[in-house]
């Protein structure tokens, strides 16, 4: 659970529980606090409600509003026989955020997630709402967010996951998230059921260092 959902939850529970204490039990309210406690209760849940909401908002339109830059992009080979990217190119300087494309066998029923590995060497799932890459037709994206500085080489990695290793990766991101702290991953981290299918090298065409 988001510290989001919490904040809500804590504002709704306060308001009703003021608003309890008022109602009236055969001719009788229960009493059980002051005027004063009952009004600051109340006011300190509509404020976490108001402040809850905002945030959660915030954070889950993000990924709706959010634009990425397109990078150059491959010719595509008919027909498709094996997940590959095609955007960005190898050697590339990209920016911080880009779309990252790929094409995939249509008979491949496998979840597709893109990993970063800038220079500390280190792993860094990427992924949308769906976490995995968005699948559709023959064809793949998922929006990859930089954060390095300017020139750094980065790796970006496909690994093809079975669910196991798939819902490893997202709670990886969901508690990154949730701690606010982005450790990346060692090799040895990554799940037994991830195969890596394709990698290209990059380069990082701005300062993209704490940008998200």
């Amino acid at each position: 659970m988001s510290t989001e959902m919490v904040i809500l939850i804590i504002g709704t529970i306060l308001i009703l529980l003021s608003i309890a204490d008022i109602i009236k039990i055969k001719e009788s309210t229960l009493g059980l606090m002051n005027p004063k406690m009952r009004i600051a209760m109340g006011m300190l849940g509509f404020l976490l409600l108001i402040y809850g909401g905002f945030s959660y908002g915030s954070v889950n339109l993000q990924g709706q509003i959010e634009q990425a830059e397109v990078g150059e992009k491959l010719t595509i080979q008919y027909p498709v026989e094996r997940v590959q990217i095609i955007s960005p190119v190898e050697g590339e300087a990209v920016k911080c955020r880009v779309l990252t494309m790929g094409v995939y066998p249509e008979s491949n029923n496998n979840d597709l997630w893109v990993l970063l590995k800038p220079s500390d060497n280190k792993y860094y799932p990427q992924s949308d709402h769906t976490n995995t890459s968005y699948k559709r037709d023959g064809e793949w994206q998922v929006i990859t967010r930089f954060g390095g500085d300017k020139d750094e080489l980065f790796e970006i990695i496909v690994y093809e996951t079975d669910p196991a290793a798939s819902q490893f990766f997202s709670t990886t991101i969901e508690d990154w998230k949730e701690s606010l702290s982005f450790p990346g991953l060692e090799l040895e981290d990554l799940p037994t059921g991830s195969t890596e299918v394709d990698r290209i090298s990059v380069s990082l065409q701005n300062d993209c260092r704490g940008v998200f």
